[in-house]
């Protein structure tokens, strides 16, 4: 699976940055950290107690030199995976919350990736994320930045936090105003709440729905989900550590493959959550016994399930038709 050509659709930016870049961060901003102290931001116990890890990790993304450094470094990571494209989450939402200019910082995301692409040869488009519980206000700012640089590698939008406190029927103006612009739609849905998140996920006209781990619950949802091919982002490694799935033998991922639900298996927050897309990989096939040929048609799910111009998904595909068995 590590030679396996692949693109990955569900990964948060600030989720990729490792202890050691984050030394390196606070170092810049006049803060002195020992690695050991930057490990411990790494550490938490369930799903609200990650959201405040998160956050908390954000306070070190100040300039935007920073949101260059650390595209980069992901561009990097991406290119040792074998990532061949990537969907890429940026936290709009807790930049305007915390009243940086995003302009500013959008200039370093473009500076980053250009030159990641220009090293590496990964391509990568932007997902503007809104903070649900932030409210559908915030939600319409972040829209309308990811409207303004649509022309610039901006290619959607997508809601995360916390599904408890702010359901996606909130955000039904924001989500028409998205689509309206020529925006592609994601949303978080299902992953730390039931099936009716999923459900009103599709209301809203989703693209795709992030995590999608309770969809089981609901028979009728499954075969919505599989009937209309409407991408699942899995990521399993991120399911247990933020314990919305106990056990990894209760996760549903081959349930959903073998229901025929489109898949895709992501990393998320990768430093975060100590994995790696090819780790996912690898869990799918030790604990679920997903052969070769099955990690075959999920890197192909990656491709096909991409917001890629359809010349773009043609072209990385032959790539992995070529790719060696």
């Amino acid at each position: 699976m590590a030679l396996l050509p692949k693109a990955e659709l569900h990964l948060h930016l600030e989720g990729t940055v490792t202890p050691q870049t984050l030394v390196e961060l606070r170092k810049r901003h006049g803060k002195a950290t020992t690695l050991a102290e930057a490990q411990t931001l790494y550490r938490y116990e369930d799903f609200l107690g990650f959201l405040a890890a998160f956050k908390t990790l954000t306070e070190d993304l100040q300039t935007p030199e920073d949101y260059e450094l650390i595209t980069y470094r992901l561009i990097e990571q991406l290119k040792a995976e074998n990532v061949l494209h990537a969907e890429v989450y940026v936290s709009v939402g807790v930049c305007l919350w915390r009243k940086q200019d995003f302009d500013a910082l959008f200039e370093g995301l473009e500076r980053g990736r250009q030159r990641g692409e220009r090293d590496y040869g990964v391509s990568l488009l932007w997902i503007f994320d809104a903070v649900r519980q932030f409210g559908a206000e915030a939600a319409q700012s972040v829209f309308a930045l990811a409207a303004k640089y649509r022309g610039r590698n901006v290619v959607g939008i997508g809601l995360g936090g916390d599904e408890k406190k702010a359901p996606p029927e909130l955000f039904r103006e924001q989500y028409a105003f998205a689509a309206d612009h020529g925006l592609r739609l994601t949303i978080h849905a299902g992953e730390s709440v039931g099936p009716e998140s999923i459900w009103g996920a599709l209301n809203l006209g989703a693209d795709r729905i992030g995590h999608g781990l309770t969809a089981y619950q609901d028979e009728e949802l499954m075969e919505e989900l599989a009937t209309r091919q409407i991408p699942v982002e899995i990521c399993m490694t991120s399911n247990l550590r933020t314990r919305c799935c106990t056990n990894i033998s209760d996760h549903p991922v081959r349930r959903y493959f073998d229901q025929g639900l489109m898949i895709t298996l992501n990393s998320d927050d990768p430093a975060m959550f100590g994995s790696t897309l090819n780790q996912e990989y690898r869990l799918a096939q030790t604990e679920f016994s997903f052969t070769d040929d099955h990690l075959r048609e999920l890197a192909r799910n990656s491709f096909e399930a991409s917001f890629l111009p359809a010349e773009k998904k043609v072209a990385f595909l032959d790539m992995l038709d070529r790719a060696p068995r």
